[in-house]
């Protein structure tokens, strides 16, 4: 697979994502649900700390991610929804120190949401990935 990044500005790299990508030559896609602050038999985890939620729902999208026999450096586009969205870019490091290591800064667009669907969760982030 071969990506292109497509940034007419420069803005958004400071933040970790490029404006676009190209894709080409996928052979496998996968959509990954939101992934939120819960536990293995789905308990929300962390009530009020953002920090730890974004942790733990970045923890959960790697093992989808692994599940698929893929890694964070598969990833092509984010979404992410969080009900602090200050709050959450606060704690965008948490991002960085997961993308960063693979290279990876895929488009990514952040929602500010009044609640996501389990109450007392802050965060949740959707992915499409391809190899």
């Amino acid at each position: 697979m071969k990506r292109t990044a497509v940034n007419p500005w420069n803005w958004s790299l400071k933040l970790g994502y490029n404006q676009a990508e190209i894709i080409e030559g996928q052979t496998r896609q996968l959509i990954v649900a939101g992934q939120i602050a819960v536990d293995e038999n789905g308990a929300p985890q962390h009530a009020g700390d953002m920090r730890a939620q974004i942790a733990l729902a970045l923890d959960n999208l790697e093992a989808v991610l692994k599940g698929a026999g893929m890694d964070l450096s598969n990833v092509i586009k984010l979404g992410v929804y969080a009900t602090d969205v200050d709050e959450a870019l606060k704690n965008f490091d948490l991002m960085g120190m997961r993308f960063g290591p693979v290279q990876n800064a895929p488009p990514m667009t952040l929602l500010g949401v009044t609640r996501l669907a389990i109450p007392g969760l802050l965060f949740e982030i959707e992915a499409t990935a391809a190899a």
